[in-house]
């Protein structure tokens, strides 16, 4: 989507202050000043840079084996390229002494002219590229991208990864080139023996040694809590879907136009596209062709492990109930977020546990998704009577506007029916929790996600040991113990450790077990739950047994607050997604 494109331009160039880049700009910066022709040499590095995203990108996207390789072998990788350039700045005949070095550098120096240049153009992009993955994990919005815009759409996934791209380089050149412009004023940088080319030294040596460690999560903890741009993306994000929702909105009252007019003001809903099963259509397949003339349809793309899904569901459940006998049908697209909600029977149980009696089919391949150009769980569009979506609405929120798009619909439709159907004008009255003055945010533990992890290192999937730090900033996520980071979750074993300083009434965990039932702790403020329990933990022993695989509310208060929440496993081995808050 054309948003989605702007954005991420925006969100390039945020992700340059972020505080899991910040640290880094030193090398970028000091490479690009560390000798002659400056300019030149900022534009490779961070060209290198971007090239080594978008390429990294795709690596992982379309490589299995790629995916395999852990996240500590690309940090060894970029901190040894790193400590051989600040060496050669700490030292600078270092280069000359190389045999290989000296023959590699032969035949650019004919081109290249003599002195130092000779070694700056290799030199630039191999640090531009050896920090590609480091800088591929630092927006949500790249996330996005990469979680939902590829799989769908690759011309627009390579749009929005070089949007991206095009904002991080052209934001980092101009850090780069502000940087050159006071150096120059000092004057001795282009001598090879000056103190601050060695220092840049230095600083590359230091840096490296941070990356190779795995470390950085210790110098950006405290960035964080001064600013946190991914904050800002969220905000944007927000924004963006408001007025993308309030433009269908203005337009969504019906009234009797002719199908030029319609064709004109509105969009054709596209076709079910491949489902991979079907739930409550006594196993016959359906599509949206066979209701337009008939039906009003309302289409809803959920999760079942999403908590905004879950409090939604039942106003779909209520108005299906007071206007299925009217002309409404709705339908239920299941389009999963995490790998075990591929399976049918999970689906079913799901449907049967939330009351959904309306029709819902399976979309494991994001084929309808992708139909839809749809970026949210829950999502409803609208379909009246001729097949056009009159109204759309993402997330939660906003039932009465919806509903009175539903009886607009029904009421046209019985208009060109001639039937004698009275639709009412009232809305439904559901009681259901109220999101408003949640500080914290969907908090993923696996390595494809996990921006909010404290003490171990982001992005990286593989065994991490962990130790519980003392000091705990907020809305961060400290695991405790041996844990196995895998790209959509966590693994741990008895005695491993989960903390987290939130701001919500209620704490749900979407987990799942290795084929035992799992039994874990709870804690909060440091004393057990009782009275706060959630609905699946034990008020007495303060236990939860994680049997199925779903979303469980572990905390559940009616008053909003700050509190740090403890887990620890006591029986079987944990399968930790993620946390979200209400």
């Amino acid at each position: 989507m054309q948003w989605l494109f702007i954005l991420s331009l925006v969100a390039g160039a945020l992700t340059v202050i972020s505080p899991c880049v910040l640290p880094l700009l030193p090398v970028i910066v000091g490479s690009s000043i560390a000798g002659e022709r400056s300019f030149h040499r900022a534009v490779v590095v961070t060209l290198s840079l971007g090239v080594s995203v978008f390429v990294f990108t795709f690596l992982l996207k379309v490589s299995t084996a790629f995916v395999m390789v852990p996240q500590s072998v690309w940090n060894y990788i970029s901190g040894f390229i790193l400590f051989i350039v600040g060496a050669s700045f700490l030292f600078p005949t270092l280069w000359d002494r190389l045999p290989l070095m000296g023959t590699l550098y032969a035949g650019s120096n004919k081109v290249l002219g003599s002195g130092y240049q000779k070694q700056n153009l290799i030199g630039d992009i191999i640090v531009g590229a050896a920090l590609g993955p480091v800088f591929s994990s630092c927006s949500p919005t790249y996330f996005i991208i990469l979680a939902n815009v590829l799989p769908i759409s690759l011309s627009a996934g390579i749009a929005d990864i070089l949007a991206y791209t095009f904002g991080l380089c052209g934001f980092l050149l101009l850090v780069a080139l502000i940087g050159q412009r006071i150096i120059d004023k000092m004057g001795f940088i282009a001598n090879p023996t000056s103190p601050l080319r060695r220092g840049i030294g230095a600083l590359f040596i230091g840096i490296a040694l941070i990356i190779a460690t795995g470390s950085q999560s210790k110098v950006e903890a405290p960035l964080y809590a001064l600013f946190d741009e991914t904050k800002v993306e969220q905000v944007l994000l927000s924004t963006f879907t408001s007025s993308k929702n309030t433009e269908v909105t203005a337009s969504s009252t019906i009234s009797l136009l002719s199908p030029e007019e319609k064709a004109m003001r509105y969009e054709k809903a596209p076709e079910l596209v491949s489902p991979d099963g079907y739930i409550n259509t006594d196993g016959k397949p359906i599509s949206l062709k066979e209701y337009e003339g008939k039906n009003v349809v309302l289409v809803d793309f959920w999760d079942y492990s999403c908590i905004n899904c879950q409090r939604t569901t039942p106003y779909l459940n209520a108005w299906y109930q007071k206007y299925k006998d009217q002309g409404l049908v709705i339908i239920g697209v299941h389009t999963p977020e995490f790998s075990f909600e591929h399976q049918l029977s999970n689906v079913e149980d799901a449907t049967k546990r939330f009351g959904i009696t309306y029709p819902v089919v399976l979309d494991n391949q994001y084929q309808t998704w992708g139909a839809y150009q749809n970026q949210y769980w829950p999502n409803e569009y609208l379909i009246d009577i001729d097949g056009y979506v009159v109204h759309t609405h993402a997330g939660e929120g906003e039932y009465d506007e919806t509903e009175h798009a539903i009886q607009d619909a029904l009421k046209e439709r019985a208009l060109r029916m001639e039937t004698k159907a009275t639709i009412a004008t009232s809305t439904v009255n559901v009681s259901s929790a109220d999101p408003s003055g949640v500080q914290s945010p969907e908090t993923y533990f696996g390595s494809n996600r996990n921006s909010y992890f404290g003490n171990g290192t982001r992005g990286v999937s593989g065994v991490q040991t962990l130790t519980i730090p003392n000091q705990q900033l907020p809305n961060t996520l400290y695991l405790g113990g041996t844990w196995n980071i895998t790209p959509e979750y966590a693994e741990a074993h008895p005695h491993a450790q989960i903390t987290f300083t939130y701001g919500a009434h209620d704490v749900y965990m979407v987990a799942t077990n290795k084929g035992a039932p799992v039994t874990i702790k709870i804690w909060r403020d440091g004393k057990l739950l009782e009275d706060v329990a959630g609905s699946d933990v034990d008020p007495h022993t303060s236990q939860a047994v994680i049997g199925e695989d779903r979303l469980y509310r572990l905390i559940h208060d009616t008053t909003l607050g700050v509190h740090t929440i403890k887990i620890e496993v006591e029986q079987g081995t944990l399968d930790a997604y993620t946390f979200t808050f209400g």
